[in-house]
């Protein structure tokens, strides 16, 4: 045998050591192993459970509702109800073919429609297959097991009143955010703060724990209008009744405190649905009362008397001749002469001819200060989004026919709320508080108007009303009530105006002796059988006053006698 030849008993020896070093080694790798398990699992556990965490772990916004709007007496207008949004938060979503068509009709998607969408969006993190599902409707989803599909909870405003303040509140977008309205206005108020949480989350990423709460979330504030949801009810159907009635293109009423200058009601027609966000007509959004300028005509006289008797140049018994002006080559007359007449039957018969004396008397400065005083051509409403300051020309601007033409209403321009405003003034005695869309928000009074000439204002409103006044439909069985109609042309597209179409109002105070609202009523381009204010808005009025008052409880304090129908003279008012 060779010496290179192995015996068997060497054989056996290599293999023997052999096997003892790899089961050594695998004896010595195996106590490492058990010795790092050790560390990891006894003495450095909380790594380990805070790398599961962190891979597990979410912190899920917590959505804070937003305020309430109500009216004075708690009525709710806009309220946040809770609803679920249905999230994919994963790219490359799977989801089997029967979780597919549950879906499918669980969302009332049209099946092939559905996969489509989730076609488009798979590369997406994070997207929304559906907004604002009702929570019941959550429910059945989440019961369908699908993996990455999250549901969240956030809110969605809803308008329980809906068209009957809708312009006034405005709307919310998609993410509770005011957009319009009073929503927009006071959005940094009704918006709530957003908190956040840790939640641990299994492989289909559906909650399984909550941890805690990082940062909690703070509800939005309440909001109480002033507005009467009684009053704003009863001003828009009235409203409503009357441009079906007279054919016109719209209308506008307010009602106000004549004490306090608090909104009560303030209704357009036509009007929207805020509910119905998804067919919103942007046309029918417009809060015409606080946005829309028009030029006032009759309705603006009442403040001109007012600036003459508290001039000195005037009192309540002088004498004004209504004979033709004439300016330059314009001749401002009425359409039948009535001679020398006193201030309230320049009103009671609104004479152009006589106003326009008045006005050109009187020193234009005090004039335009006045007028001022009165907040035309200011804002009224204290921030409404969109609202307009009107239109008063300086009097450097003025001459003799922009200071004639302006006395019975062409050449300004006012908003609805700025002429009840005005008219507010004169009911309160001469005192001018700001407008305010918020309950119980009495801001401070300033005298603009001498108590006497407010009063005296007032007595000569009484005679428009009259049996010889160009508004007796405004009168309202057993109250006392005064005002001044209003009735003017429209502009034309080439700058001048129209001759057969019509803007008319009607402004007025009640009960005189005692006064407690204002109301504006305009009505645009009626075109049935009357367009005259006195005719057209003035019905309206003594409507709005008549059920106003009752249902303010306040009792009536005046006998009076229904009065004859009256088609008001041909004198454009």
């Amino acid at each position: 045998m060779s010496r290179g030849a192995e015996t068997k008993e060497e054989i056996s020896r290599r293999f023997i050591a052999r096997t003892f070093w790899v089961l050594g080694f695998f004896i010595l790798l195996s106590f490492l192993l058990l010795l790092r398990a050790t560390y990891l699992q006894v003495l450095n556990k909380d790594f380990l459970i805070n790398q599961g965490n962190a891979r597990q772990m979410r912190e899920p916004t917590i959505m804070a509702y937003r305020g309430m709007i109500t009216d004075r007496n708690n009525k709710p207008l806009a309220i946040s109800t809770p609803v679920d949004s249905l999230a994919i938060n994963r790219k490359n979503f799977l989801i089997s073919p029967q979780q597919l068509n549950d879906l499918s009709e669980l969302l009332d998607i049209d099946l092939q429609k559905l996969q489509k969408q989730i076609k488009a969006n798979n590369e997406k993190p994070y997207w929304y297959l559906k907004r604002h599902v009702s929570t019941e409707l959550s429910d059945k989803v989440k019961a369908l097991n699908i993996k990455n599909l999250s549901i969240n909870r956030e809110y969605k405003r809803t308008y329980p009143a809906g068209e009957l303040v809708s312009q006034i509140l405005g709307y919310t977008d998609t993410d509770e955010k005011g957009i319009e309205g009073i929503e927009l206005q006071y959005e940094s108020w009704l918006r709530g703060v957003s908190g956040k949480k840790k939640v641990l989350k299994d492989r289909k990423f559906r909650s399984i724990e909550n941890i805690g709460i990082i940062k909690t979330a703070r509800p939005g504030k309440d909001l109480k209008l002033s507005i009467d949801l009684r009053l704003q009810y009863i001003a828009n159907k009235l409203l409503k009744e009357s441009i079906l009635e007279n054919q016109a293109q719209y209308g506008t009423i307010i009602v106000l405190n004549a004490l306090t200058s608090e909104v009560l009601a303030m209704a357009n027609q036509p009007s929207f649905d805020n509910n119905e966000r998804a067919s919103l007509n942007h046309s029918l959004i417009r809060n015409r009362a606080v946005i829309d300028m028009y030029e006032p005509g009759s309705s603006i006289k009442p403040f001109i008397i007012a600036n003459a008797i508290e001039s000195g140049q005037y009192d309540t018994l002088s004498l004004i001749d209504t004979s033709p002006v004439k300016i330059g080559k314009k001749i401002i007359k009425d359409r039948t002469e009535k001679g020398a007449i006193d201030l309230a039957t320049i009103l009671s018969k609104s004479s152009n001819a006589g106003m326009s004396r008045i006005s050109l008397s009187l020193e234009s400065d005090k004039l335009w200060e006045m007028m001022s005083n009165f907040g035309f051509g200011t804002f009224s409403s204290g921030g409404f989004p969109g609202e307009a300051r009107g239109e008063l020309h300086h009097h450097s601007q003025w001459g003799d026919i922009g200071k004639a033409t302006m006395s019975y209403g062409y050449g300004i321009s006012v908003t609805p709320l700025q002429l009840a405003q005005a008219y507010a003034i004169l009911a309160n005695d001469g005192i001018h508080r700001p407008i305010s869309l918020l309950a119980n928000q009495l801001g401070e009074g300033k005298r603009v108007l001498s108590s006497a000439t407010a009063a005296a204002v007032r007595g000569m409103l009484e005679k428009v009303v009259g049996p010889d006044g160009t508004a007796r439909k405004a009168t309202v069985e057993g109250y006392r009530v005064g005002g001044k109609s209003g009735t003017v042309w429209k502009t034309s597209g080439s700058g001048g105006y129209t001759e057969d179409r019509y803007r008319s109002f009607f402004v007025g105070i009640a009960p005189l002796d005692n006064p407690q609202l204002v109301v504006v009523v305009f009505i645009d381009e009626p075109s049935g059988e009357f367009y005259y204010g006195g005719d057209v808005a003035a019905p309206v009025f003594s409507k709005v006053i008549s059920e106003s008052l009752r249902l303010m409880a306040i009792p009536p304090n005046y006998n009076t006698s229904p009065l004859p129908p009256l088609i008001a003279d041909l004198n454009l008012e």
